[in-house]
């Protein structure tokens, strides 16, 4: 599922457990680890930042207390305070709790727990990686407990009110639980390491463990390294603050960070904090932890024990070979608590075991912070600080890190307010400005771009003689000497979004201000004391967290999916999920449909698509083409479908091809799962190769099934059985050799979906003289099961019951309903106190609401129209860390964002509940199909057959479908779905969309009988009309495309028993020309339209449409043209409709109407409609019509640019370049050249075969025989996706070869 795993949720889980983990890593010290550790401490050990009085000091802060007031009360209510203990020692803490002040108003509502091992440098603890804070108090004297999970290991801890009783003041007292912890620690100084040699008897094990604690400040640094033979080892080292797992195979090339055997985990590791880090090896499987995330991968080239030393160093390499690299860093920090399989490493060194070498000088201790760091908590916060006297050189320097690519670091004015310089971010590089006089700014940018990378990067000003030069990190100065800055004694330095009002103190604050961390500033040369601003005793500050920084990887874990790229700022994080085939803020919702059936109902036509079987799951998209027939067809190609000829092999060495399709086999087996019917076929000509063993039955050719199985029958014959269907019908020419493939028609269709798609093929023609062909066809399967899944719900409480919805860090939920009620609940999942629900909670409301800790939320999508109307609407919801989304049908995306340091766990633990609540309530009424949680289709039907209330199954499709049956086309309702009935209609295909066309040649004609009441299918004498003498039309309409360069030219003519006619026909000039004659005692009404000339060679359209006497017509969708009839109003007994010549005209018609009748039409015509008759559609598709000369179906009106009709377009085995969302792609035409040759050899190729042709003739008939009468009706279903097939191997070229 991308970069957001299964498995890493599972690890979120078992950090329930984690104080197992804590203890094997950390070393507590007993097993119950939930004692209180505040209520015995002495006052000295509590502090603060201030008091309101004695009587309120942090001395009387312990839980349950109520000597001196009651409580910690600071002198002011501001989030500048807090609360201190010392426990004296580190200590396993494993939950804390809080009260108010004793009978008081004063009680904290939320409040920043942070720890630190020596007062110094210290971290927020973060529950869920993202948790802003914890919950307080709602009164003073009840207790809140929190358990912290996982534990933490620290000396000292701070309470930071954030919130509380606006009617009081601030209030705490508190206790902490938890536990002795045990340490041994050793420091490193960068030259120094630590070589553990444990013997023979303890590399020969295949598992080993490895787990330690360290704490550095550099990024970069070798924490354990064991090296090998062959240049093969084991690495753990520090990169960019990042901890890295190299595992060297043994070649000579040196692992790289891309190399298959490598692990990145952790970010920002040098921050002077413990990170707990375990390598586990079991065999090929190789583990890495670090915190709280976790990595794995399968190295099967990985060394083995016998090839690695008995021996590990800690540090750094402490005797390096030739092949090991000389560039990597020695480790400067700490490390504590080394074990290795068993073994304290440390605790060996302090007792100077023989198996633990020194090299260099460590410690057996930890030194305490270097630096105090600073947060910037917003773009708003600031940092003042005054300079200090200096002579003729002025100096600021320190070190930031951050996300933002855009702050201002750094500004000062002159003291004489005659210049000054600002130094800020601005697309990650650093941009230096200097004011020479007020409002003239000259300004340089001073790095490269990537300084906002989240590391830190040093900067260093220093201004003399006039002049400015940056420095940054380390790097090449850069000396500006464009105008004098004043930085003297008198100068303030202004750190963030401060912009100066003068050279004092006073700011204004800036909305671009920097939004990170900033630690070891000095000013001159002297380090800055931030102690002393914190106590306001020194310049001035606004939102800054000091002696913290409080930056995180909000990347880290990825939660962008499916390969989406994360980026970060201060506050949140970004997924660019272009390239994946997803969409949405985590890369979580697919950007394709599961099936041809899911396209087909969005009016999609035959092409190539992508197809995502389970929506947000693992499965990535694959490439497919769509047969949109009634029920679609979908294809998947490999790359073995043409003919392929075996000779010469030998028994003990069978012929072997392995297919390989456009999709992997997760994927086909999925489509086989998902699709109601699939089949394969398999084409096998053969001369003296056996399909097995006569003596025995021992298959001696055979094929490989989806599932790796080798079934031992052949198309024709049943799962189970060994012949093949000339064994089974007693037809191999053979008799010894049952199932011997030489049978003329030896094509067979496998549709056994347990055993498809074929993968493999053996085939032997070891016997001399024998040989085989064979070629495979793709996979071709019918059908969605899940798409017309449904139930239907008759009463409020009932509801379908299944398993817990686990969706913690993502999920999605879709469906399509249909109701006539008002209101209901779709489904609903409850935890503790976490829930998710979808209702439609008004006829125009429908809203998605849910919980994952931080209080109920609701997304709500409102209609323009009732939603009750009995017809299918769609519902997707999403939640995710980022936001909730809820889409109905296609109206607009009603969005909720996430907070940015909320909960993000997602924790229920219900069953799930569809259809109504788990209280019965407010129970939905209607029908739910296609319901998918998480990618994941819920069998309703089969929950419903058991379930009171509800049944399988609901009808009525055609009232939200409809309408894609185009061009009269009639919707039938089926039992899953729909069809369209294009009897009626001009046109054919599924939704009534394929044009039918016709080519007319030179002398052709086609007579068109009228019926009257019966379809023409019905009627038994096409030639004779069934109106009567007094049936009269008082109206009639008419359509038609047409492409000609003929003039004169008659593009249709109607006839009657009266002798009365219509005709429509092309004049020498090109125009259209319509004659009416209703009245055999007048001459014709004639109506010449001079549009252009239509006789262009372009395709025209022509409506018709006659009411009384008025005729309007319309030429290309172009403004309509109205004329009035003389000749009469009715139109009596038609008798028959004539295309292209009129071969009996009679002596009742007009002159231009005999000489355009003589000449016929020449040409194309397409989708011709009258009234509720196709004329071409009878001509081409049935014999009710009477047609001479040479008329032809054609695809020559889809030149009119319908896509849609070319909806039996080829299936293609490949496809290159990207894919637009929803739409096909269509074959591009091959060359004139490429058919030319196809025929050609096509010609030869029967002239060779003639004669074996005709030598088997007769037992051809005897097998066609048996076949047909063994014909399926699945297999008939499927010749109209062969038939594309059919075309598309001709055209490849493909050639059978007989024998």
């Amino acid at each position: 599922m991308g970069s957001v795993p299964r498995a890493f949720i599972g690890i979120l889980l078992l950090l329930l457990s984690a104080q197992s983990w804590g203890a094997v890593l950390a070393g507590s010290s007993s097993d119950d680890c939930d004692q209180p550790l505040v209520s015995a401490l002495p006052p000295l050990s509590f502090s603060s930042s201030s008091e309101l009085s004695s009587s309120h000091g942090s001395g009387f802060a312990r839980l349950n207390r109520r000597d001196g007031a009651g409580g910690w009360t600071p002198r002011a209510s501001n989030k500048n305070q807090w609360l201190q203990i010392d426990l004296g020692e580190r200590m396993e803490v494993t939950a804390v709790a809080t009260q108010g002040g004793y009978g008081s108003s004063n009680w904290v509502t939320s409040y920043l727990l942070m720890f630190s091992d020596s007062g110094r440098n210290w971290r927020q603890y973060r529950q869920e990686g993202s948790i802003r804070g914890f919950p307080g108090n709602t009164n003073a004297d009840s207790v809140v407990q929190h358990r912290l999970q996982p534990p933490m290991e620290a000396r000292h801890l701070r309470f930071l009110p954030l919130a509380w009783n606006p009617d009081g003041r601030i209030g705490m007292r508190v206790e902490v639980y938890g536990c002795a912890y045990r340490s041994d620690v050793i420091g490193f100084d960068g030259k120094s390491s630590l070589l553990y040699r444990f013997g023979q008897n303890g590399s020969g094990s295949m598992k080993h463990t490895i787990s330690l604690k360290f704490k550095t400040m550099q990024r970069e640094g070798t924490v354990f390294h064991r090296g090998g033979r062959n240049g093969g080892s084991e690495t753990l080292e520090l990169a960019g603050g990042k901890l890295v797992l190299l595992i060297n195979a043994g070649d000579t090339a040196q692992p790289s960070l891309s190399a298959p055997y490598g692990l990145v985990l952790g970010s920002l590791l040098d921050d002077e904090h413990w990170h707990s880090v375990l390598v586990k090896q079991s065999g090929q499987q190789v583990d890495l932890r670090v915190d709280r995330h976790s990595q794995h991968i399968w190295a099967p080239g990985a060394p083995s024990p016998e090839d690695l030393d008995a021996e590990i160093s800690f540090g750094g390499i402490a005797t390096p070979r030739k092949s090991e690299s000389s560039q990597r860093k020695n480790f400067l920090g700490c490390l504590e608590n080394i074990n290795f399989n068993g073994d304290n490493i440390i605790d060996m060194a302090k007792r100077h075991r023989p198996q633990v070498l020194i090299t260099g000088s460590v410690a057996f201790s930890c030194s305490g912070p270097k630096t105090m760091p600073a947060t910037f908590l917003s773009t708003r916060s600031y940092l003042v600080l005054p300079s200090t006297p200096g002579e003729d050189r002025a100096s600021v320097s320190f070190q930031f890190r951050t996300w933002d690519s855009t702050g201002l670091l750094l500004s000062s004015q002159s003291h004489h307010d005659s210049g000054g310089f600002f130094l800020a971010l601005q697309d990650g590089n650093l941009k230096l400005g200097l004011h020479s006089t007020p409002g003239h700014t000259h300004s340089e940018v001073t790095t490269d771009v990537g300084l906002n990378d989240g590391q830190w990067h040093s900067v260093s000003l220093v201004a003399q003689r006039g002049h400015l030069s940056v420095v940054v990190d380390e790097g090449v100065a850069a000396t500006h000497a464009l105008v004098p800055v004043e930085m003297d004694s008198g100068n303030s330095y202004r750190f963030g979004g401060c912009l100066p009002r003068g050279p004092g103190a006073d700011c204004e604050p800036s909305p671009s201000g920097f939004q990170g961390c900033l630690r070891g500033i000095s000013i001159n040369a002297h380090p800055a004391d931030l102690i002393s601003v914190q106590q306001g005793v020194l310049g001035n500050f606004s939102d800054v967290q000091i002696d913290t920084c409080g930056i995180l990887d909000r990347c880290l874990p990825n939660y962008c999916e499916h390969g989406g790229t994360c980026s970060q700022t201060w506050t949140a994080f970004h997924c660019n999920c272009s390239s994946t085939g997803y969409m949405g803020a985590t890369c979580h919702r697919s950007r394709h449909e599961q099936s041809c059936e899911a396209y087909k109902h969005q009016g999609k036509s035959s092409g190539h698509y992508y197809f995502d079987l389970d929506g947000s799951g693992p499965l990535e998209p694959f490439p497919g083409f769509c047969n949109m027939t009634d029920v679609p067809w979908t294809i998947l190609q490999h790359n073995g479908s043409a003919f392929t000829r075996v000779k010469g092999v030998s028994q003990k060495n069978p012929y072997h091809v392995a297919f390989q399709y456009a999709a992997s086999t997760e994927q086909l087996l999925a489509t086989v799962a998902q699709s109601e019917y699939c089949q394969q076929e398999l084409t096998l000509h053969c001369r003296g190769s056996r399909t097995q063993d006569a003596r025995d039955g021992t298959p001696l050719s055979w094929w490989v099934g989806g599932h790796n199985e080798t079934p031992i029958y052949w198309g024709g014959s049943l799962p189970g059985s060994r012949p093949c269907e000339c064994g089974s019908q007693g037809l191999c020419i053979d008799p010894l050799h049952p199932c011997n493939c030489e049978w003329t028609n030896s094509t067979s269709v496998l549709s056994y979906r347990e055993h498809l798609p074929v993968t493999h093929i053996f085939i032997d023609s070891a016997q001399p003289g024998s040989e085989a062909t064979y070629r495979l066809g793709p996979l071709l399967c019918q059908g969605d099961r899940s798409f017309w899944n449904s139930a239907s719900f008759h009463t409020e409480t009932s509801y379908l019951r299944f398993p817990t919805f686990h969706g913690e860090l993502s999920a999605d939920v879709s469906f399509f309903f249909k109701t006539t009620a008002s209101s209901g609940v779709f489904l609903q999942n409850l935890g503790i106190t976490d829930f998710i629900c979808l209702e439609l909670r008004s006829p125009v409301e429908v809203t998605f609401s849910f919980d994952v800790g931080n209080g109920p939320c609701e997304v709500t999508v409102r209609a323009p129209a009732p939603l009750n109307d009995d017809r299918w609407h769609l519902v997707r919801a999403e939640r995710n860390t980022k936001e909730a989304s809820l889409q109905v049908d296609l109206l607009p995306v009603g969005m909720r964002p996430a907070p940015e340091d909320g909960h993000v766990l997602l924790q229920l633990n219900s069953q799930l509940f569809v259809g109504s609540t788990a209280s019965r309530q407010r129970g939905f009424l209607g029908c739910i199909r296609a319901l998918q949680v998480n990618g994941k289709a819920l069998d309703l039907e089969e929950r419903a057959k058991v379930t009171p209330g509800v049944e399988p199954g609901c009808l009525g499709h055609c009232s939200t479908y409809g309408h894609l049956c185009l061009h009269g086309g009639q919707c039938h309702e089926k039992p899953q779905g729909f069809s369209c009935d294009c009897q009626l209609s001009a046109y054919s295909g599924p939704f009534c969309s394929t044009e039918i066309s016709a080519y007319f040649g030179t002398g052709s004609s086609m007579t068109y009988n009228f019926q009257e009441y019966h379809p023409f299918s019905s009627n038994p004498n096409p030639h004779v009309a069934s109106f009567h003498g007094d049936k009269k039309l008082t109206r009639e309409t008419m359509s038609f495309s047409f492409r000609t360069v003929q003039t004169p030219s008659l593009l249709l003519y109607v006839d009657s028993f009266h002798k009365t006619y219509l005709s429509i026909t092309l004049a020498r000039n090109g125009s259209l020309q319509i004659r009416y004659k209703l009245d055999i005692h007048k001459g014709p009404d004639v109506f010449s339209f001079n549009f252009k000339n239509l006789a262009d060679g372009n395709f025209h359209h022509v409506e018709i449409s006659r009411e009384d006497s008025v005729v309007s017509v319309q030429v290309n969708q172009k403004e309509w043209r109205q004329v009035s009839l003389s000749s009469g109003m009715e139109f009596k007994a038609i008798k028959s409709l004539v295309l292209g010549r009129i071969l009996e005209p009679g002596g009742h018609l007009d002159t231009d109407t005999l000489q355009a009748g003589t000449h016929g039409f020449v040409g194309c015509l397409s989708t011709l409609q009258f009234g509720h008759v196709a004329p071409l559609k009878a001509v081409l598709h049935t014999e009710h019509t009477s047609v001479q000369g040479p008329v032809t179906a054609s695809n020559c009106g889809a030149s009119t640019g319908d896509i849609t009709a070319w909806e039996q377009t080829p299936a293609q085995a490949e496809h290159s370049g990207p894919v637009d969302v929803g739409q096909p792609l269509v074959e591009a035409s091959r060359g004139d050249s490429a058919v030319i040759g196809g025929v050609i050899a096509l010609v030869v190729f029967v002239l060779l075969c003639t004669v074996a042709i005709a030598i088997r003739l007769h037992h051809q008939k005897n097998v066609d025989t048996a076949r047909e009468v063994k014909q399926s009706e699945n297999q008939g279903t499927a010749e109209v996706a062969f038939s594309e097939l059919d075309v598309q191997n001709v055209a490849r070229g493909n050639q059978e070869c007989c024998f």
